[in-house]
């Protein structure tokens, strides 16, 4: 809504859009429809499949295994260049569909709008206006809307008229009670933001009581419901896509090392020059996890899948599950999330502080025949509560009048038949004004006053109730007999908790996720509630209290995603933050701030004030019943605003994150291994170590053995703590793992020279091929089965058990030979079995100590 808007009368508002209180005629509102088009907010656009599919190649070690493909495909090395194209396809067109299946599953839960207004228009200049329902996209600058209590506020309105209006407008600021909005004619100062101002009500709102004549100010796509997008910051790399780009790198940077170590090393020491470039290739290939693409996305789309169908989480971007995995701080919202949108009463409390139940009777009476007699009778959330926690009470009393609530006054009274000859005023509201009315001395008053504070101050939401009894009488009440009351007590009351909200919060508190607690409401209110769900909280305090993030320095004990993880326990407080009083400023400062450091931060939101939060968040997460613009903005969608659901949810990302860890722990420490020791053993031969084409068929084997690791099922250690692949901890890993492996291959070298009849037998350079094809999938097969961490075989260990036998059965076959392999003799296995079994005896070792002195690392 434009500045004009907000500072101006209400006249100044109508002349300066060309109306008046009777509304537009249907030639001007059709006019300005032409002009400035339909009353909606943006959607977003489609995305068409190409795009969907280069959007998939974009990150950087898919364009790594590209420009392997196409150099290898310059040597002529066809096979080579056609395997990793085809990788590179699949992995494509898998994230495509995922994500594409996933937009398609969200339009399947997107909720549907208002999809008409009451506005007031005139057929012609002279023509008296007439109120019809017309479209809400139908609506422009300079209509006059009437509003009802239940009606969705179909744009940016000025109130003309009010009675007795309130509106819901949690989807914008977050705050939890209906505000109490009046048609002022002149504005006051706008310290708190537009929100705050009682004459502007604005799309997305609902009317909880009262009705009203407004004018649109503005609609569609310059609404505060449709800018809060567009205002938001772009969104910054998520932790998925810091991991990954991370370890890209780092194979990137052993990649374009590689092939030039090998040609100068070959033509330095042995005289060979280009011809070994198909070598040079083939090892730099061998050191590139060429399933990553697929495993990952295998993995996600798999994980995402059974969420969507287990548990009715759409996970709208796959990288995301991944997200959800590494998450440790969950920020949310209280009200809908923690608690329902509704009061329940805690207790009744006489003018001692002690219980009474009298006084709930009176202020359940009080609320019966308010609604029963009012002109307009609007059902309030703490009427309802009353009701419910009194039982019948309507048939104890005949009801005679009602003055209905006043947002002004901030009162209610009913007026029922007392004895004989007697009325009974029943008066409701705020404790000041309440006591106000009441016949009380100053020191009773400020004692009362400080009663009903104390009950404030520890989260309740406090009504005062107070009688009078009066002559009876035919004429009407008003306001103003309202005085001379009888103190009867208070009502307090709390908000009623989620069904499942607290077992929720201890399924997240034992998965290692902090909680932080971003809400519109008073602190007080916000920490009680955490209170009733046994949720201790660490501190409770105002978004004021909380510094800018580049106020604040990264604290020593939490890691960035680049470092390792921290030791069990180290990290953010297990106690939830209540942060109160937030805006939609505050909400995406305070995740930026979690974020800069070093947690993964998921952010649970499902109004327009918390969209900047969405996307500051690594993983934004809305329910289906979020607004439109929130709900596309999200990565993960659920059907029903459930803490359980994100439960379910986060451990479907670590299982994923877990078996993508293991894949990248195990090929890369392989991998690693086999070309530090094909580098020195064509070093150290008169020929090729190994035929490129044999590289390409052990990688192709290695590779089929892999997707084993997409199915697998990690063990519960995995589950327990969040999962991040940081790239340091990954390359001191395969490092340690992968010089393990290349002493292993570089120890064939003196089985071959002792079982293959002595030195000389190295100059049979097909017994030497076949039998280092042989250690070398006997190695990855190990590696595969014993760096995955758990100890069930599962998948992994069945296609260990495979890749074995392949290694094994290959070169004496036909298949061998066509390689340019042959069989082994005896004695070459048995001094095999003798190095593989003290490689895996190290094995253990090593991945024992790696464990004890790196808890918790993934």
């Amino acid at each position: 809504m434009g500045c004009d808007g907000e500072a101006a009368t209400s006249l100044q508002v109508l002349r300066r859009l060309d109306t008046g209180p009777r509304g537009l005629t249907e030639a001007e509102a059709a006019s300005r429809l032409t002009d400035l088009g339909e009353n909606t907010p943006p959607r977003p656009h489609t995305v068409s499949w190409p795009l969907r599919c280069a959007r998939a190649l974009r990150d950087p070690f898919t364009a790594v295994l590209l420009t392997l493909g196409l150099v290898s495909a310059l040597v002529a090395s066809w096979g080579t260049a056609v395997v990793i194209l085809a990788l590179v396809a699949v992995s494509a067109a898998l994230r495509a569909l995922g994500e594409h299946r996933a937009d398609r599953a969200l339009a399947g839960l997107r909720a549907l709008v208002a999809g008409t207004a009451t506005v007031l228009r005139r057929s012609g200049e002279d023509a008296p206006p007439r109120a019809r329902e017309v479209p809400v996209a139908e609506l422009v600058p300079g209509d006059v809307v009437r509003l009802g209590p239940g009606d969705l506020v179909p744009a940016d309105v000025r109130l003309l008229r009010a009675r007795g209006l309130t509106v819901h407008q949690a989807v914008l600021t977050g705050e939890s009670a209906p505000v109490a909005k009046t048609a002022v004619d002149v504005p006051g100062s706008a310290a708190d933001g537009p929100f705050q101002e009682p004459y502007l009500c604005f799309q997305g709102s609902a009317v909880a009581s009262g009705s009203a004549t407004a004018v649109v100010v503005e609609p569609g796509r310059r609404t505060r419901f449709a800018v809060a997008q567009g205002a938001a910051a772009p969104r910054e790399a998520s932790a998925f896509d810091r991991s990954v780009h991370g370890i890209s790198w780092v194979l990137i940077r052993f990649m374009l090392l590689t092939p030039p170590l090998v040609l100068m090393a070959n033509a330095a020491l042995r005289g060979r020059g280009l011809e070994t470039l198909p070598f040079a290739v083939a090892v730099a290939v061998g050191l590139t996890p060429e399933m990553l693409p697929v495993i990952v996305t295998t993995c996600l789309a798999r994980g995402a899948a059974l969420l969507a169908r287990a548990h009715r989480v759409v996970v709208r971007r796959l990288p995301a599950l991944h997200d959800l995995g590494a998450v440790d701080v969950l920020c949310i919202d209280k009200t809908g999330t923690l608690t329902q949108d509704r009061p329940v009463v805690d207790r009744a409390l006489g003018p001692d502080g002690a219980d009474d139940p009298e006084v709930l009777r009176w202020a359940a009476v009080g609320a019966w025949w308010t609604l029963q007699l009012a002109e307009l009778p609007a059902p309030d959330a703490l009427d309802e509560a009353l009701l419910t926690a009194a039982g019948p009470v309507g048939e104890e009393y005949d009801g005679v009048g009602a003055v209905p609530f006043d947002p002004e006054r901030r009162a209610a009274t009913a007026v029922v038949a007392g004895t004989l000859g007697t009325h009974v005023l029943v008066t409701k509201g705020a404790a000041e004004d309440v006591l106000r009315r009441c016949d009380l001395g100053p020191a009773e008053r400020d004692r009362l006053l400080a009663l009903a504070a104390g009950e404030a101050e520890a989260g309740l939401r406090v009504l005062a109730v107070a009688t009078a009894r009066l002559p009876a009488r035919t004429r009407p009440y008003t306001a103003a007999d309202e005085h001379g009351l009888v103190f009867r007590g208070l009502v307090t009351f709390r908000d009623a908790l989620a069904p499942g909200a607290a077992e929720a919060l201890r399924g997240l508190a034992d998965l290692g996720v902090s909680i932080r607690i971003l809400t519109g409401d008073h602190p007080a209110t916000a920490a009680r509630a955490c209170r009733d769900l046994g949720l201790p909280t660490a501190e409770a305090g105002t978004a004021t209290d909380v510094p800018h993030p580049a106020d604040v320095p990264r604290s020593a004990d939490v890691p960035h995603p680049a470092d390792g993880p921290a030791p069990e326990g180290a990290g953010p407080a297990r106690e939830s933050v209540v942060v109160a009083r937030c805006t939609p400023e505050d909400k995406a400062r305070i995740v930026a701030g979690l974020r800069a450091a070093g947690h993964t931060v998921g952010f649970l939101g499902d109004g327009v004030n918390d969209i900047p939060a969405l996307r500051a968040a690594d993983v934004g997460i809305a329910p289906r019943t979020a607004v439109d613009l929130a709900r596309e903005t999200a990565d993960v969608v659920l059907a029903e605003k459930d803490l359980g659901a994100i439960g379910h949810a986060v451990t479907a990302g670590r299982h994923s994150s877990a078996n993508i860890a293991a894949y990248l722990r195990v090929t890369l420490s392989s991998n690693l291994g086999n070309v530090i020791a094909m580098l020195c053993a064509g070093l150290l031969l008169p020929f090729l170590p190994m035929l490129p084409v044999q590289v390409l068929a052990q990688n192709l084997c290695f590779d089929a053995a892999q997707l084993a690791f997409a199915y697998d099922r990690p063990g519960p250690a995995a589950l327990r703590r969040p999962t991040v692949l940081r790239p340091r901890a990954f390359l001191r890993f395969i490092t340690g793992f992968g010089m393990l492996n290349a002493i292993a291959d570089l120890a064939t070298f003196g089985v071959l020279a002792l079982a293959l009849r002595g030195p000389d037998a190295l100059d049979d350079q097909a017994v030497f091929h076949s039998a280092w094809f042989t250690e070398n999938l006997l190695t990855q097969a190990l590696v595969m089965f014993l760096l995955r961490g758990g100890t069930r075989p599962g998948p992994v260990g069945r296609a260990a058990a495979a890749l074995a036998a392949v290694g094994l059965l290959l070169p004496p076959g036909p298949v061998g030979a066509a390689l340019g392999m042959t069989g082994l003799p005896p004695a070459y296995h048995a001094l095999l079995a003798a190095v593989l079994g003290l490689y895996a005896l190290a094995l253990r070792a090593a991945r024992a100590r790696h464990d004890r002195w790196r808890p918790g690392r993934s």
